[in-house]
Formats: structure tokens, sequence, C-alpha cells
């Protein structure tokens, strides 16, 4: 089936204008999801709201949306004091900068949506793919829809474009904020821990090389449950805490299983060192006792 355009848009940069349409690259409609259900009956449940202080139901109608500035201290905003508040869509991204596609760190990226040429688009958009691609850059910009503004970046992949929204700083905490301790590595540790990354390395990353085996496991038990078998649960086994290993055994072990033999350890040396010596005794040896003459 043909993906669908969920949306037009317009990427801007100069004087130059490119109309594209956007579409989603990930499925949430992949994702299984359950309902909450009355037990005895099996209807569908309905969520209701309640007072706290008067403990009584809330209709929807009679609700606000409040921020809570101090504790149990909210101010309260009408649907249109938000409303004027949110960002006007422009259908437009902006850009304001190329940057290395190596300078953007991935903890940043968000939602992601593949974009192709709209009509009358596909000379630049050809053109400025290409462009992105040989000069190993991604474009950054802005881009206003559904009340929010959001960070863009803009990157070549294959054949076209992906627009892949991006986190704000303040969305994203520094790895400073936890405790890593400083350790000191070997280099015969890291030897190992190399040449087993190099027995361990593809080309590229292919993603069909990895499925959602938690999903298969329920949609076969929702298929069995629809079919009107019971189905049998494996308890799962316990887990216990981390183990303390021995470091250079298990990067051993690992490259075994990998079918490398590592190099033994190579022998210290002695050349040039002196042997020990015994030590000498401090104290003389008793002399011989004299034997008396008759």
């Amino acid at each position: 089936m043909a993906a669908r355009s969920i949306g037009t848009l317009t990427i801007s940069f100069g004087l130059v204008a490119i109309p594209v349409k956007l579409y989603s690259a990930t499925e949430a409609s992949r994702q299984i999801s359950f309902n909450f259900l009355h037990k005895t009956c099996g209807s569908r449940l309905r969520q209701q709201y309640f007072c706290i202080k008067e403990d009584v139901p809330v209709n929807r109608d009679e609700m606000v949306k409040g921020y809570e500035f101090a504790k149990d201290q909210y101010v309260m905003f009408t649907p249109e004091e938000l409303k004027a508040l949110e960002e006007a869509g422009t259908q437009t991204a902006d850009i304001n900068e190329f940057v290395p596609i190596s300078a953007i760190d991935p903890v940043y990226f968000d939602k992601a949506y593949y974009i192709a040429p709209d009509k009358g688009g596909a000379k630049p958009y050809a053109l400025f793919a290409k462009a992105l691609r040989e000069s190993k850059r991604c474009a950054l910009g802005r881009w206003a829809a559904r009340g929010k503004q959001y960070i863009v970046m803009i990157r070549p992949v294959d054949d076209g474009l992906v627009m892949q929204q991006l986190l704000y700083a303040g969305e994203v905490r520094s790895i400073d904020d936890i405790d890593i301790p400083k350790m000191d590595v070997k280099d015969a540790e890291l030897k190992l821990a190399k040449l087993l990354i190099e027995q361990q390395t593809s080309a590229k990353f292919d993603p069909s090389q990895y499925t959602d085996e938690v999903s298969a496991r329920v949609e076969a038990a929702v298929q069995q449950k629809v079919e009107g078998h019971e189905i049998t649960m494996s308890q799962a086994p316990e887990t216990g805490g981390a183990q303390v290993i021995d470091l250079m055994e298990a990067l051993r072990a690992s490259l075994e299983r990998k079918g490398v033999k590592p190099a033994a350890k190579a022998a210290e040396t002695t050349k040039g060192r002196k042997p020990a010596q015994r030590a000498q005794a401090t104290e003389a040896a008793p002399a011989p006792r004299k034997t008396a003459r008759k």
C-alpha cells in the first residue's frame, strides 16, 4: 500500500522555496494497546474525574486548565487564553543554518518524517538533497505546527530527505548529572575489547535483523484468546543481581564464543633482572663444642 501524505510543507532557505509533502516515518498503529474493562461483564470503562476538595464527579464543561506555581496553588487559564498563546502555524520550515550531520547528538532526536517533493518541487528538492549529501551537512531550522514551534533537522537519506524534530536543550538532561566513577583501563583489557568489537562489526545497520519478540508473543496470545483458546503462561526465571566477574576472562570467553582464540598472555621477561639473593645470616654460627680430654 502506498504511503499517504499527512500534510504539506514549504522548505525555505535563502530565496529558495521547496514545496514538499510530509509522511510519517513511524507507525503508531503497530503498537499494541489494551483497554480497561469491567471484570464481571467485560464492558469498557469510562474515565471519571473527581474534585479532590468536594469529592464529587466533575463534567467536562466544568473543567479548566491550571498551572501549579506553588504547592496546591494554581493559576487558571481559559481555552481562549491558551489558544492565544499558541504558535500560529506557517506551514513553512525556515532554515537557519547548516551543520555537519555528525554534530547533532542523536539524544536530541524526536519524531521523524519523510519528505517528498510536491507539485513543482521535484527539481529544487533533488538539488537540495544532493547538495546536503555531498557536503555531508544537514539543515537546521524551525517549524510551527499544531500550536507549537519545533526545531527541525533536514538530512539526506538514500535518495530522499528526512525531517527530524529535535528536542530543545532544556528537554535533554546532561550526562554530567549522572555519577560515573573514573576507572583505569588496562591496555590488555582494551585490546581484547577492541578485538571483540571488530568481530561483531557490520558494514551498516540492517533493522530487519531485529524483531519485536514481545509484540509477537502478545499478538499470538491475543489471537489465541480471540479463537477461544486458553493460554498457559510460563513463569519467567528470576534473575539475580549483577555478578562480580573477572573482566579479562569474560572478554576471552566472549571471543572464544565467536571462534576467535585470543593470544596467550605474554610471559613477563626476566632478562636483565638479577636473581634474588638469599638473605645472609646476621648471626654467626655457634662454634663447635670442645671435647674434654681425659
